[in-house]
């Protein structure tokens, strides 16, 4: 069996500093699963198929990345996934400290699959889906912090043009 490792996030919207992890990570591992997380206690910008679309769209010249979802526990999607990793990206310590306890726990759930935690680029480490969100509401430039296809997406949900 290959390297299977699973990316997870929200990815709403899939920003620069996301792209940076997973292009890295599909360098390490023979297959990286990007999964898109259904949060039910978030109120998300884009739907699930809409993340899943775009992300496809953004790793399509990375032919050993796939896109999929899950809800529930990351570990029990991990273990169906066949995956023995998980990649975490990191943009500061207080990713760090809560990453941590997610590693902990996910390995007593499972000691046979571990975490690796991706530092960002450097140019990455202010950014968040979050931050993109409030730019992009008040039409303000995103173009250096998301690909093109998220910054027109964006565009559309917040209906306004250049």
């Amino acid at each position: 069996m290959g390297s299977i490792a699973v990316c997870p996030g929200s990815f709403d919207p899939v920003t620069l500093g996301h792209l940076d992890i997973v292009t890295r990570g599909s360098k390490v591992f023979d297959k990286v699963i990007v999964a898109v997380l259904n949060n039910r206690n978030k109120q998300p910008l884009f739907t699930v198929e809409e993340r899943m679309e775009l992300l496809r769209e953004t790793t399509k010249d990375i032919p050993n990345v796939e896109i999929d979802h899950f809800n529930g526990l990351l570990i029990d999607y991990v273990k169906q996934k066949n995956a023995n990793a998980i990649i975490k990206g990191l943009r500061a310590v207080s990713d760090f400290e809560y990453e941590l306890q997610m590693a902990s726990i996910n390995r007593k759930l499972d000691e046979n699959i571990e975490t690796f935690f991706m530092m960002t680029n450097n140019k990455f480490s202010y950014l968040s889906s979050s931050i993109v969100k409030e730019i992009a509401k008040y039409h303000a430039p995103v173009s250096d912090l998301v690909p093109d296809i998220v910054e027109e997406a964006l565009r559309k949900k917040y209906a306004f043009s250049n």
